[in-house]
């Protein structure tokens, strides 16, 4: 079998680092935050090029209490993509704001920017654009966008760790970053984790509150806070895997680059990179018309495969009370018909790289 992304090899890897670290932290008693948490923050703000990071317990906390820093609430609106994970569609919901959707580019997948301005309004405070399976959104013109409008920027990073824009770190961009540490991402913890990432003190600040009940000193709450507050050993273990990060993110650039080459003549699309884009490849996405034969045919090959969104969150049954419908965002419904992610990780072998394209070479 063909993982579609091995955690095993990884750890094992890494594994004496791994393990030291988290005896450090269960020798000190720091279960919860303290210093590993806190040196975590000081060098991962370092690495997006930022003044801040706030380490928080998801990356669906981290987008909630980047909207409620900014201001966003009740009555307010937020323009994101409905072609995303449904934690940044949940999170605008979360502050009692609505989420207005602007179709993708057919080409990049993200957030089609010829298409913001004319779904801002009165109502509009923000807008979070999401850097999907490691590209970067096109950010020039949303930063433009939302000069000229006064409007918030958050970065939905949670994909794109080490991604660049036009040699700018995401989330150093806007004006805060949001971050995923699930286990599967490029820079994955061993449970959840999530971070933001700014350039804003009084961002930082306010974030640091609403985490831990919005208390600035204990028992003193300045804020009606959250519990988002992140463990001791998932700071220390992101620590370890964060000196590891650049090497593991060339070693997926590497793998996509040999898939593009094996799956050139094939009769699936593969994934473009955007001439300002430094891509990350958390998932490595093809399309194909017969995607869910594909996906049959590979899993009977033992290559597990995944779909990075089969339904966009226009369409989603949770979602209906927005007032969406089939046809509002043809873009995204057709893309989410057709995506496919094949196996994607640092750890994966030139030989399984080459197995997985003759697998889709010979199924399409």
């Amino acid at each position: 079998m063909i993982p579609f992304v091995d955690l095993q090899a990884q750890y094992l890897s890494i594994k004496e680092e791994i393990d030291a670290a988290v005896l450090k932290v269960l020798q000190s008693t720091q279960f919860i935050l303290g210093s590993e948490v806190a040196a975590f923050e000081q060098e991962f703000a370092q690495y997006c090029h930022t003044d801040y990071s706030v380490a928080l317990n998801t990356g669906t906390s981290a987008l909630h209490l980047a909207l409620l820093a900014a201001g966003i609430g009740p009555g307010d609106e937020v323009i994101t993509t409905p072609f995303t994970f449904v934690a940044t569609v949940a999170a605008i919901v979360y502050t009692g704001a609505t989420p207005v959707f602007v179709d993708i580019d057919p080409v990049s997948y993200t957030i089609d920017v010829t298409k913001i301005e004319q779904a801002i309004t009165a109502k509009t405070k923000a807008i979070l654009p999401v850097h999907l399976y490691g590209q970067p959104a096109d950010m020039n013109p949303i930063m433009e966008i939302a000069q000229r409008h006064g409007l918030t920027v958050i970065e939905d990073a949670a994909q794109a760790h080490r991604a660049e824009y036009k040699d700018q770190r995401v989330g150093s961009i806007g004006d805060i970053g949001c971050f995923s540490f699930y286990p599967g991402k490029n820079l994955g913890a061993y449970g959840e984790g999530g971070a933001v990432v700014t350039n804003n003190p009084e961002y930082a600040r306010t974030i640091k509150m609403l985490r831990d009940w919005g208390q600035e000193q204990r028992y003193h709450h300045v804020l009606k806070g959250y519990n988002y507050r992140m463990d001791g050993i998932q700071g220390a273990i992101l620590r370890v895997k964060l000196r590891y990060l650049d090497a593991w993110t060339e070693a997926r650039r590497a793998h996509a680059a040999l898939y593009d080459q094996l799956l050139a003549n094939s009769d699936v699309k593969t994934p473009a990179v955007m001439p300002y884009s430094y891509h990350v490849y958390h998932v490595y996405v093809v399309r194909s018309q017969e995607r869910d034969a594909l996906q049959q045919k590979l899993q009977q090959q033992g290559i597990q495969t995944g779909i990075h969104y089969p339904i966009p969150v226009h369409l989603q049954q949770a979602y209906a009370d927005l007032g969406y419908k089939a046809g509002d965002f043809p873009c995204a419904e057709l893309v989410a018909n057709e995506v496919l992610s094949l196996p994607m990780c640092a750890e994966l072998s030139s030989e399984q790289i080459k197995i997985v394209s003759a697998a889709v070479c010979e199924s399409v």
